[in-house]
């Protein structure tokens, strides 16, 4: 049989293939402020408040959770169709201390497998989810108020899919992550045109599986989750798209504060001067240089999964795919030129009073010897 007859047969077996159980997560992440007082958000929305902890695959410690538990929040939400699919009439909102907020959606995907791949379409940077999703963060912002920390709502927003697929029929088919390689992977990258060998393998290369009967395909795009009680993994997904949008934003941020470094250290000092005048730029660049590393030591230390081998090689497949090791190590580097720029502009600052010392000493010295020498007559 030529490759173009097994490319139809597969085709034809995939249309057969339908969803009996299955849900479609949007999330869209945005960062609100440098902080967020849980507890007081807590108080201030108290109805349908949940904290959310991890659910593990295995018996796992304790301490195996997010460090503090990020608020959980369920709302009201309006019904509306994309693709074939009708959004669930709620949202759910999760608030973390780090500043960072995520919204998801919900869509039931009872159906044809094959209709994945128009809603994942269908889904990618879609603009009235994203225009909806906005709105609910600054209602949130306006609510939560003096429990963030510098509130300000930034335009960036990190948005992923995740298809979780508990039961398809017929059951006893091969599974699809492995007999529907290529269908899955136009679902993951939300495209239509067939794909080449190596596209492919590369769309399927973070595939992981706890059991014979589950298993998670990560990408940039999407994620495509087969098997029951998948909601720890999914957890795990979310936090990992949060993680890559505080990256990116604390990586802007450093850039801003290099930038102000370089012309703050570039910057001619006057002659004239006044003591303490380079105190300004030395205490703004230590106050960014503060700031970015208690964002980057939040963010990194929220999520503790040294108790599940399984949860941490999930996060550690989504960390390869968006990249984050790549990111820690360009913030990092960042922060470390940071730290020089701002010492050499202490050192500047000092060697200023230093001179500014001197030369008040030489004042003093020479006003002495002008009084010694010219002393005051009496009358």
């Amino acid at each position: 049989m030529s490759g173009v007859e097994c490319r139809v047969q597969e085709k034809t077996m995939l249309e057969h293939v339908t969803i009996t159980k299955g849900t479609c997560f949007a999330l869209f992440a945005y960062d609100i402020g440098l902080a967020i007082n849980l507890t007081e958000a807590e108080q201030r929305i108290i109805e349908g408040t949940a904290r959310s902890h991890l659910r593990h695959k295995t018996r796992a410690p304790q301490y195996f959770e997010y460090r503090p538990a990020p608020l959980r929040l369920v709302q009201e939400g309006s019904v509306f169709s994309i693709s074939h699919y009708q959004a669930s009439p709620t949202v759910e909102v999760m608030v973390y201390d780090f500043g960072a907020v995520t919204i998801t959606y919900r869509f039931p995907i009872n159906g044809p497998f094959h209709q994945l791949l128009e809603l994942s379409e269908s889904l990618y940077e879609n603009e009235p989810l994203l225009t909806e999703s906005r709105i609910r963060v600054e209602r949130l912002v306006q609510a939560l108020g003096h429990a963030i920390e510098r509130p300000a709502i930034a335009p960036e927003v990190e948005d992923y899919i995740m298809f979780s697929i508990e039961a398809s029929v017929p059951e006893k088919a091969s599974p699809l992550w492995t007999s529907h390689e290529a269908d899955l992977a136009q679902i993951l990258r939300a495209e239509r045109m067939p794909f080449s060998e190596q596209e492919v393998a590369d769309a399927l290369s973070c595939r992981i599986s706890f059991g014979q009967e589950d298993a998670a395909v990560i990408d940039w795009h999407s994620a495509v989750l087969f098997g029951k009680d998948m909601d720890d993994v999914r957890a795990v997904l979310e936090f990992a798209n949060v993680e890559l949008l505080e990256m990116r934003m604390l990586d802007e941020q450093l850039d801003r504060a290099l930038d102000e470094g370089y012309e703050a250290l570039s910057r001619k000092p006057r002659l004239l001067s006044l003591p303490g005048s380079h105190e300004k730029d030395v205490t703004h660049i230590a106050q960014l240089q503060v700031d970015s590393a208690l964002i980057f030591e939040r963010v990194t230390n929220t999520l503790k999964l040294l108790g599940d081998q399984y949860l941490a090689r999930v996060y550690r497949l989504a960390s390869q795919r968006f990249h984050l090791e790549a990111w820690d190590a360009s913030i990092l580097r960042k922060l470390q030129t940071l730290e020089n720029i701002y010492g050499k502009m202490s050192d500047r600052a000092g060697t200023r009073r230093m001179e500014v010392l001197e030369w008040i000493i030489i004042a003093l010295i020479t006003l002495s010897i002008a009084v010694s020498m010219f002393p005051i007559q009496g009358h």
